[in-house]
C-alpha cells in the first residue's frame, strides 16, 4: 500500500511539473547547470529539470555545474518517465526574446521582429519594423552606443548581429538582408519561388560571405532561394537566353533572324507564350498587325501539336500505359520523363509519395565561396523540372491510386459471398 501511494505522489508531481511549463513554451528560463552528460547540458530549473541537447547549444560555449544559464523552453512532452523540458540556446527565437528583454519598445509592441536567422555561436540576421513612424527600429534595437545589442551579443557568446530594416517589398528586403553587400539588380522568379541578385563584381565575396554564411542567412531571412551573379555573369546569361530563344522561334515559327528577335525582345520566352497569349497583345508590337499575329499563332499551335505527336510516339515507344495519359495534368512530354525513369503503369505511379513526382531540384547556386563545403546532388523529383503544384501533385497520385479503391467493395463482396455459398454446399450435401 505505501508503494502505491509513494507511485500516486509521483504521477501527481510529475502531472503538476507537466501543467507547470506546457504553457511557457516560447518564454526564456533561468537556471543552473546540473550536469553535463554525453554533450547533452542537464540544468535544474527549481522545480523540475530541463535539458539542452548538444545540437540546440551554441557551439564552442563552455558550460560548467552550477553555471546559471538563459535558455529558451523549446518543448515539453508528457513521457512515462515524467515531463521532458527541452531548451535551447540557438534557436532564432531565443535571440528575438533576448531583444525583448532588453528593448522596450519591441516587449511593448512598438517595434516588431518580422524575421530572425541565426548560424549559432557566429553571426545571426534579424528584420525588425515600426509601427511608429517617429521611431527608428534599427536604431531602437542598438540602443546607446549598442548597449542594448551588445547586451544580447554578449549572451550569445559574441555572435555578431546584423539589424536591418523589414520590408514587405520582396526585392527591397533582399537587398537588405544582404548587406553589407550592395545590390545591382534584384529578378523574381514566382514560379520557382528563387530570387537572383546581380552585384558588382568587387562585391561578389562580400555578398556571398565567408562559406556562404551571408547569402545562406539572407535567405533564411527572407525564406526564398537566393542566387548571386556578377553583372558579367547577368549579361551572359541575357544574352544565352536571348540567342537561344530567338532560335527556337526561328525553327518551329518559320520566321527570320529579326522578327524572332522582336518577339523575344518582348518578352515573349516559349511557343506556348505565343499560342495563347490573346492576339492583341502580339499585334501591338511595332511593325506588327492582326494577320501577321494571327499567323504566328496558327504556327506556334501547329508547333506544339507536332511535339505533342513526337513525344506520344516516343511515349509508346517506351511502352507506356494509355491510362497515364488520362490522369489529370500530365502531358505526353511528362509521361516520356515517367517512362524514361521507368515509370510505366498505374500501379508504378501509385506507388509513389508526391515529393517524388514533383519536388523541384535544389539548384546549386551559381556563386559559391570556393571554400564552401559540396552538398550531396540532388535529383529532385521525376517531374520536378515541369513547376508542378503539390495540389497538382496529389491529385495526380490519388488519381493513379484510385483504381486500388475501386477493387475494394468487390472484395468485401465476395468475402461476404464465401460464408453464404459454405453454408449453401452444406445443406445440399
Amino acid at each position: 500500500a505505501k508503494q502505491v501511494i509513494f507511485q500516486k505522489v509521483r504521477d501527481a508531481e510529475r502531472e503538476r511539473q507537466y501543467e507547470e511549463f506546457k504553457d511557457r513554451m516560447g518564454e526564456i528560463i533561468t537556471g543552473v547547470v546540473k550536469r553535463v552528460e554525453f554533450g547533452h547540458v542537464v540544468v535544474d530549473l527549481g522545480r523540475a529539470e530541463g535539458v539542452i541537447r548538444r545540437d540546440q547549444q551554441i557551439p564552442r560555449e563552455v558550460v560548467r555545474v552550477n553555471d546559471r544559464i538563459r535558455s529558451l523552453i523549446l518543448n515539453v512532452r508528457r513521457e512515462n518517465r515524467g515531463p521532458q523540458i527541452f531548451l535551447s540556446r540557438a534557436h532564432p527565437d531565443f535571440m528575438k526574446k533576448l531583444f525583448a528583454q532588453e528593448v522596450p519598445e519591441i516587449y511593448d509592441g512598438i517595434i516588431e521582429i518580422k524575421a530572425a536567422a541565426r548560424d549559432p555561436g557566429s553571426r545571426a540576421k534579424i528584420g525588425v519594423i515600426s509601427h511608429d513612424s517617429s521611431i527608428d527600429p534599427v536604431g531602437a534595437c542598438v540602443g546607446m552606443k549598442g548597449s542594448r545589442v551588445q547586451a544580447v551579443v554578449q549572451e550569445m557568446q559574441g555572435e555578431k548581429i546584423d539589424i536591418i530594416p523589414w520590408s514587405p517589398d520582396t526585392a527591397t528586403f533582399v537587398v537588405n538582408a544582404l548587406q553589407p553587400a550592395s545590390v545591382s539588380r534584384v529578378v523574381i522568379d514566382e514560379e520557382e519561388d528563387r530570387i537572383e541578385v546581380v552585384v558588382p563584381d568587387d562585391q561578389l565575396s562580400l555578398a556571398i560571405g565567408r562559406r556562404g554564411q551571408n547569402v545562406r542567412l539572407a535567405s533564411q531571412l527572407t525564406a526564398k532561394a537566393i542566387d548571386i551573379l556578377t553583372e558579367a555573369d547577368a549579361s551572359e546569361k541575357r544574352q544565352k537566353e536571348f540567342v537561344e530563344r530567338s532560335a527556337l522561334f526561328e525553327k518551329e515559327l518559320d520566321v527570320d533572324e529579326t522578327l524572332a528577335q522582336l518577339l523575344v525582345a518582348e518578352g515573349f520566352g516559349s511557343l506556348e507564350e505565343v499560342a495563347y497569349v490573346g492576339v492583341d497583345e502580339i499585334a501591338s508590337i511595332e511593325g506588327f498587325d492582326d494577320d501577321l499575329a494571327a499567323e504566328l499563332q496558327s504556327r506556334a499551335t501547329e508547333a506544339l501539336d507536332r511535339r505533342e505527336s513526337t513525344n506520344r510516339e516516343e511515349r509508346r515507344s517506351l511502352g507506356v500505359d494509355d491510362a497515364l495519359a488520362a490522369l489529370p495534368h500530365l502531358n505526353e512530354a511528362m509521361l516520356v520523363t515517367l517512362g524514361k525513369a521507368g515509370i510505366k503503369t498505374l500501379d508504378d505511379l501509385a506507388d509513389l509519395a508526391t515529393d517524388e513526382l514533383i519536388q523541384k531540384k535544389r539548384q546549386e547556386q551559381r556563386r559559391r565561396a570556393e571554400d564552401a563545403p559540396k552538398r550531396v546532388e540532388d535529383k529532385g523529383g521525376v517531374l520536378g523540372e515541369y513547376g508542378l503544384s503539390e495540389a497538382q501533385g496529389n491529385e495526380i497520385i490519388m488519381a493513379a491510386r484510385a483504381h486500388w479503391f475501386e477493387d475494394e467493395p468487390t472484395a468485401e463482396a465476395d468475402a461476404e459471398d464465401a460464408p453464404a455459398a459454405d453454408a449453401s454446399e452444406e445443406k445440399d450435401a
